[in-house]
């Protein structure tokens, strides 16, 4: 009775209640030549979920409610061959548009005159329509032998409800169902608040009130021929969406804030600076024994409205013109853990215009596309308090000083090693990004060949204009606090860190501003051949050949500054993109001071064979070859933000060379580059080999199993390093060289080797279900493939925090390990349940019952994994460099797992790294939490009348409201190490309404 109960429990929090996703309504129309074609299959695919509609009349077909995210779309028609592409579903998504073309004569006559499978066990009924071979058949005939399901429609199965199929329908269910208006429309509402959703788990322990959230979507849709009387008789086809958002946010935020003790210290005897600075962290409300002591909740909004236009004509019998327009703005303001108030504005327009021309054998589609997006994003303190000049640090132009401009008032970032959390606030920006871009594709249908040539052209553009880190950033790690201690092994002494955040002296500070505007530009070109060959009924290849060239970005007014590098580092100097002509090496730059790599040649090739005639087994197979062009705009950034054009600076403290306050930070000490950012001038494009074999083939019972194996090799990945860099505690071999900058190589190598087994029930008396396990595994040496791990705030590179800066700049190799998106072990299930769609109800269910509880859909999805790799981290400066988050801890021998009451990891596993030796923890060693992710959902659709229906949904995340953990805190010498960063979120419901006609 106890299971029973929470059984119903669920069930009743799940069709009452209201949570979070989104489903859009995606259609479009199937024509040949310029006449439409009524009867053709459009199957929307997506791991094992199948949707499957019928175009009408006038070749017209729509999805009602499809989950957003990526979806496989394939239209079939029997004579024609079959066209597939993937969709983006979204309330933005343009209408589709699909032409399909005749088979080759001997082809539909062969398939005309094909015999019937003689061994109905051979294929089963549900499996004579199938959508996923590779292999372009005609549908097959109904096998009058082979047995029927209990009733009509299997909305995501294999059996289509078309005219020409005995299973069709009467004609009010489904999409067989007739309509006397040309148009159609919808409108939907979406409200969610957290009335039924769980309370957020506490990090702290302390009951926090449950998170209050509101929102709210509306949606209006409307389609059909634009005729306009005694103006416009036979206009385009026209489809309008408008979607309206307004959105409020709580979220529970947890940390470890200055105790009461400390703020004594601090008021009693620390710095003026220190004691401004300080009133801006909260009073702790939790005594945590150096555990979280604060937790909030903070409140944000989203306000958004989204409008999409699509229009197509067909002109002639030859010719067809589409395009849409889309247009979306985005207003949202979010608060951080101190209160501070961040609003961001967006506005996005997107066009595109294409023709589409038919000439026998041949088919042409010309596109051109215009994109722009504008982001501006407001700090709290922008133009309203100049926080850093209340505080006494010193003011640009001083040497040591901030910028103070009033767009970028506010505090400068602190970061201390023991956990206390991070003072900081958004950067004020005013951003602006247009991409123009061309294409055209050729189509030739020849016997058996489908001959595609093809290219695009797009010019990129990037319009900044902020700065990089104008009130810059403070570290500090207790280094100054140990000089004067006896602490053995080189260990800070606790509470160091914020000793001398009270002495104000930092252990590192880095600052970057100067030059505000900055105008990026980038021409990225590619061409394409592919061969689609039906060797025979058996078997297709897929031969492909492309090139894809992005040239380096430059800055329309040379504003660029890279290093000239001498062998061996032993000296650099700038040099500029507006004279790029090194003043070291006599090398001639190009004005992008990076030079171009023009050997972006990928070949592919792929197949699908059916070995055994008689049998469903299908093995496929694949390789390619992939370029990554879209390397250089992160690094042209840093690179617009360098002296002498602006100021850039990476300092650690020194006694006599360097001795930065809070007050004055960032000076330009003799022993570092005044720049801290530099590229190796023949940097090469990263690419990846792929290749993939695949064996599937159908089971008794409507059962599918695909077993498949997938490999990627990456080559020539982003490393980035230290030049003249020493361990902690050792001698600087070379005083005279220079230090203190960031570069950057392209020497990085990875590799990934993942083996899955798939069990799939295809929809079949209602049920159906995917069981899929994934064995993975993933290593590289890469600074930002695998690199993406826990990186210590305030670390130099701060425009593209996923970069993880090797520790030895001598032993790249040392940074080879487990890539951070390795997850060993991975399980998905998913599983569908439609309780018949009959005039009875039918599937498992009949009679009163079946009529009671006829066309509900039960779907469910579980997730669960092992956890991904985390990298410890020895929170100090690189000595030499003004960087922290590179160096990592030296192990022990004992055992990380063995840890204390509270904690999930083992802070004696680790120590400070011996004095002159670099930590040997390995990168990404520690595995983390264990993740799992359950969500469900309900939906019915109501039919009033002929043409109106009502849909609701409901959906829910977490439906178990079960606590997991994303990661862990992994710097050993703070005193969170081994504490829970944050969670996922608890149990949630959304409710879904939608009319349409």
């Amino acid at each position: 009775m106890g299971r029973l109960s929470r059984c119903l429990q669920l069930w009743l929090l799940l069709a009452c209640g209201s949570g979070a996703g989104f489903a859009s309504e995606y259609h479009g129309q199937i024509v040949f030549g310029d006449s439409p074609v009524p009867g053709a299959t459009v199957t929307a695919t997506r791991g094992a979920t199948k949707i499957a509609v019928v175009s009408d009349q006038l070749g017209l077909y729509s999805f009602a409610d499809l989950p957003d995210g990526a979806w496989t779309i394939e239209v079939e028609m029997l004579c024609f061959a079959p066209v597939k592409q993937e969709v983006t579903i979204s309330s933005t998504t343009a209408a589709g548009r699909w032409e399909l073309k005749l088979l080759p004569l001997a082809e539909i006559i062969a398939k005309a005159n094909a015999p019937k499978p003689a061994a109905p066990a051979l294929i089963a009924r549900a499996d004579i329509a199938k959508k996923d071979d590779a292999l372009p058949d005609a549908p097959r005939p109904p096998d009058d032998s082979a047995p029927r399901p209990a009733d009509g429609l299997l909305i995501q199965g294999s059996s289509n409800n078309a005219a020409t199929s005995q299973y069709t329908l009467n004609a009010a269910f489904g999409n067989n169902r007739t309509s006397k208006s040309l148009y159609t429309g919808g409108v939907s509402l979406v409200f969610d608040n957290s009335v039924f959703d769980a309370r957020p788990y506490s990090l702290t322990g302390l009951n926090t009130p449950k998170d209050q959230n509101n929102h709210i979507t509306g949606g209006l849709t409307f389609g059909g021929p634009l005729n306009i009387p005694h103006l416009m008789k036979k206009g385009p086809s026209l489809f309008l969406t408008y979607q309206w958002m307004r959105n409020r946010n709580a979220t529970t935020q947890s940390g470890l804030v200055p105790t009461d003790t400390q703020r004594d210290a601090v008021n009693a005897g620390g710095v003026p600076t220190a004691k401004s600075l300080l009133s801006f962290y909260p009073l702790p409300n939790l005594t945590a024994g150096g555990r979280y002591n604060y937790q909030t909740q903070t409140i944000g909004n989203e306000h958004q409205d989204a409008v999409t236009l699509r229009l197509d004509r067909t002109i002639g019998r030859r010719d067809s013109v589409y395009g849409g327009f889309a247009l979306q703005s985005t207003r949202t303001d979010a608060a951080n853990l101190f209160g501070f108030v961040d609003t961001t504005d967006l506005l996005g327009i997107n066009t595109t215009a294409n023709w589409s021309h038919h000439y026998r054998q041949f088919y042409n589609v010309a596109g051109f596309r215009f994109s722009r997006l504008r982001t501006h994003v407001t700090p709290q303190f922008e133009s309203r308090r100049n926080v850093s000049g209340a505080a006494g640090i010193s003011a640009d132009p001083a040497p040591a000083g901030n910028d103070q401009d009033p767009l970028n008032w506010g505090p400068p970032t602190l970061v201390f090693a023991s956990g206390i959390a991070s003072l900081s606030d958004a950067q004020s920006s005013r951003n602006r990004n247009q991409t123009d871009a061309v294409s055209d594709s050729v189509t030739w249908t020849y016997r058996r060949h489908n001959l595609t040539v093809g290219g695009d052209l797009r010019r990129q553009e990037t319009n900044i204009f902020a700065q990089e880190d104008p009130r810059g950033t403070y570290t500090f790690t207790g280094a100054y606090a140990l000089a004067a201690s006896a602490a053995p092994n080189g260990a800070a002494p606790s509470g160091a860190d914020f000793e001398d955040f009270l002495l104000g002296t930092p252990d590192t500070s880095s600052i970057a501003f100067g030059n505000p505007d900055k105008y990026l530009r980038q021409t990225v070109y590619d061409a394409y051949v592919a061969d689609d060959w039906r060797v025979r009924s058996e078997l297709t290849l897929n031969f492909g050949l492309r090139y894809d060239y992005g040239a380096p970005v430059t800055e329309t007014k040379g504003r660029l500054v890279n290093l000239d590098v001498s062998p061996g580092f032993t000296a650099v100097a700038p040099v500029l993109g507006s004279s790029p002509a090194g003043t070291l090496t006599g090398q001639r730059y190009p004005t992008s001071l990076i030079r171009p790599d023009r050997l972006g040649i990928e070949p592919r090739i792929g197949l699908s064979w059916r070995p055994i005639p008689a049998s469903t087994l299908v093995i496929r197979a694949g390789y390619g070859v992939y370029d990554d062009t879209s390397v250089y705009t992160a690094q042209a950034t840093l690179m617009a933000q360098q002296a002498p054009l602006s100021k850039s600076v990476s300092e650690s403290y020194n006694a006599t060379t360097c001795s930065i306050t809070l007050a004055n930070g960032f000076l330009q000490c003799p022993t570092t580059t005044a720049d801290t950012f530099a590229v190796d001038p023949n940097f090469r494009v990263g690419y990846a080999q792929t290749w993939n074999l695949s064996a599937q083939r159908d089971l008794p019972g409507a059962l599918v199993a695909t077993a498949s194996y997938l490999g990627i090799k990456g080559t020539r990945g982003i490393q980035e390093y230290l030049p003249n860099s020493y361990p902690l505690g050792g001698v600087n071999p070379c005083p005279s060289c220079p230090s203190g900058f960031v570069y950057r190589g392209s020497n990085g190598n990875s590799t990934r080797e993942s083996a899955q087994l798939q069990l799939r029930r295809r929809l079949r008396s209602g049920f159906a279900a995917s069981l899929q396990y994934t064995y993975s595994k993933s290593i590289d040496d890469d600074s930002t493939l695998g690199g993406q791990g826990p990186v210590a705030p305030g670390a130099a590179v701060q425009a593209q925090p996923s970069a993880v800066v090797a520790q030895d700049w001598r032993n790249l190799s040392a940074e080879r390990g487990l890539s951070t998106f390795d997850q060993r072990h991975l399980l998905n299930v998913q599983l569908q349940y439609t309780s018949g769609m009959g005039k009875g109800g039918g599937t498992l269910m009949s009679g009163w019952r079946g009529s009671l509880l006829k066309e509900w859909t039960v779907l469910s999805q579980i997730n669960t994994g092992t956890g991904l790799p985390e990298t410890p981290i020895y929170l100090a400066a690189t000595p030499g460099t003004g960087v922290t988050g590179a160096i990592r801890p030296s192990l022990t021998g004992a055992s990380i797992h063995n840890a204390p009451v509270g904690y999930h990891l083992n802070s004696a596993a680790y120590t400070a790294p011996t004095p002159g030796q670099w930590g040997n923890a390995g990168r990404d060693s520690i595995t983390g939490p264990a993740q799992f992710t359950l969500t469900a959902s309900l939906q019915r659709t109501f039919r009033m009348r002929d043409h109106l229906n009502l849909d609701l949904r409901v959906d829910s995340t977490n439906l178990l409201n079960h606590v997991v953990f994303t990661s862990w805190n992994t710097i050993v010498n703070g005193t969170t190490f081994g504490l829970p960063a944050s969670t996922n979120a608890m149990r949630s419901l959304q409710t879904t309404v939608r009319v349409r006609y």
